[in-house]
C-alpha cells in the first residue's frame, strides 16, 4: 500500500512509521490552520504571524498523535485476539494498523473495528474539556484554541470513520454484524465493500461539484479520497477471496520439489555462469548434504566486486535461513502468500526439520488462483 516509510519509534511493541505522503498532509494542515482557520476564528485577538504558525504546527502534531492513538486502539485489541500486527503507518489519508490476517470471528472484528473510534471520541472529549478548563483558568488563547480544535477534529474523525462503508471502521462494524448474522465472511465483505465503493463515488461527485463551485483544492481532495476508498474497498474484497481460495491448502502442494540448489563451496563466478544465467531465479537455496545452509540472491552478488567473484564462495555471501526467506512445508498457503507479500519476496525455500524440501514461488500461487477463478466462472450458470 505504501511507498517509502520512515520508522519513527515503537510504542507498546508496535512499530510506528510515517509514509512520505503524510508530510504533505502535515504541511497542508499547518498552513491551513495558520493562514486560514485560526486567523478567521480569532480575528479580534490579532494573532502574530509567528504565533499563528506555532498554533498550526501544534495542531498538525496533535492530529498526528491523535491518529496514532486511534490506530493503537485497533492494534491493542487486535493483539488480544492473537492477530499479528506489522505496525502502524500514517499516510496522506490518515493512518492504518496493518493486520496480517482477518479477525478470527465476528466478535473480534467488531471489537477491533470499534476500538479506534472509541479512542477518538474519548480524545475529543478530553481536548474539549481541556480547552474549557484552560480558558477559564486564563491560559493563553493559542493553547485554548489548539485544544478546542483538536477536540472537534477528533470527534469529526470518529464520525467519518463510523460511516458504514468498508474499509472504514463503520464498514468493519457493519461487516461484523452481517458476518455474525449470515455466518459468511465473504458475503458480508462483498456487501460492505459495495457500500464502500458507493460511498467513494458519492465523495467523487461531491468533489466535482465543489471543484465546479470554485473550491478547487477541496474538490480535488474529495475526488482523490473517493477514488482511494473505492480502490481500497475492491482490494479488501479481493483479499478475502484470495484467502478463502488458499485456506486449508498446504504450501507443499504448490512448491517445486526438486529445485535448483547451490553448494556453499561454489565460487560466485561459477554460480553466476552456471546457475543464474541459466535459470534467472531471484533466490537459490544453498544446500549442504540436504541441509539448508542459507539462500543467495542476486543483490548479495552485486555487493561483491567482480574481480573477487573467482575467489569468494556462495557460502560466504548467503543469507542465513530466516522468516524472510524460508517457510515450513506445513504452512497454510494463505499464510504463505501473506508472508511473501510482507517480505516483498517472489520465492522462498521450503523446509522440513531443517532440510530443504522445495521452493515456493509467488507465481505458482497466483497461477493457482487464476486457474481456480476461471474454473469457478465455468461453473456459474
Amino acid at each position: 500500500m505504501f511507498g517509502h516509510a520512515i520508522t519513527l519509534c515503537t510504542i507498546l511493541g508496535f512499530r510506528i512509521r510515517v509514509d512520505w505522503s503524510w508530510l504533505i498532509l502535515a504541511v497542508l494542515i499547518a498552513w491551513s490552520l495558520a493562514t486560514g482557520l485560526f486567523p478567521h476564528l480569532y480575528e479580534e485577538a490579532q494573532l502574530a504571524e509567528g504565533t499563528r504558525w506555532a498554533m498550526g504546527a501544534a495542531g498538525a502534531l496533535g492530529l498526528f498523535v491523535s491518529i496514532v492513538l486511534h490506530e493503537l486502539g485497533h492494534a491493542v485489541v487486535a493483539r488480544r485476539f492473537g492477530i499479528e500486527m506489522r505496525g502502524i503507518t500514517l499516510f496522506i489519508f490518515g493512518g492504518v494498523a496493518e493486520m496480517t490476517d482477518e479477525p478470527p470471528h465476528a466478535k473480534a472484528e467488531l471489537q477491533v473495528a470499534i476500538a479506534g473510534p472509541i479512542v477518538s471520541i474519548v480524545l475529543g472529549g478530553l481536548f474539549l474539556v481541556l480547552g474549557i478548563v484552560a480558558g477559564g483558568a486564563g491560559v493563553p488563547l493559542p493553547i485554548v484554541a489548539v485544544a478546542a480544535w483538536l477536540g472537534w477534529v477528533n470527534l469529526v474523525l470518529a464520525a467519518f470513520n463510523l460511516v458504514p462503508a468498508f474499509p472504514l471502521d463503520g464498514g468493519r462494524v457493519l461487516r461484523a454484524m452481517l458476518w455474525r448474522r449470515w455466518g459468511d465472511l465473504r458475503r458480508a465483505t462483498r456487501t460492505t465493500s459495495s457500500i464502500g465503493a458507493g460511498f467513494g463515488m458519492v465523495l467523487i461527485v461531491l468533489g466535482v461539484l465543489s471543484f465546479i463551485g470554485g473550491n478547487v483544492v477541496g474538490g480535488i481532495w474529495w475526488v482523490v479520497l473517493g477514488m482511494f476508498l473505492r480502490g481500497a474497498a475492491s482490494a479488501s474484497y479481493q483479499q478475502v477471496l484470495v484467502r478463502r481460495a488458499l485456506e486449508g491448502e498446504r504450501i507443499d502442494r504448490f512448491m517445486t520439489r526438486d529445485p535448483v540448489v547451490v553448494a556453499p563451496g561454489e565460487t560466485i563466478a561459477a554460480f553466476v555462469d552456471e546457475w543464474f544465467h541459466r535459470h534467472y531465479h531471484k533466490l537459490y537455496p544453498v544446500v549442504d548434504d540436504g541441509v539448508l545452509r542459507g539462500v543467495v540472491v542476486i543483490d548479495r552478488v552485486r555487493e561483491v566486486p567482480r574481480e573477487a567473484w573467482g575467489e569468494r564462495t556462495v557460502g560466504e555471501i548467503a543469507a542465513a535461513p530466516s522468516d524472510e526467506n524460508t517457510i515450513d512445508a506445513g504452512t497454510d498457503a494463505a499464510d504463505a502468500l501473506a508472508r511473501l507479500h510482507r517480505s516483498s519476496a517472489s520465492r522462498m525455500a521450503v523446509v522440513e526439520g531443517g532440510r530443504l524440501v522445495g521452493v515456493i514461488a509467488l507465481k505458482d500461487l497466483l497461477e493457482f488462483l487464476a486457474t481456480k477463478a476461471a474454473f469457478e466462472d465455468l461453473e456459474r450458470p
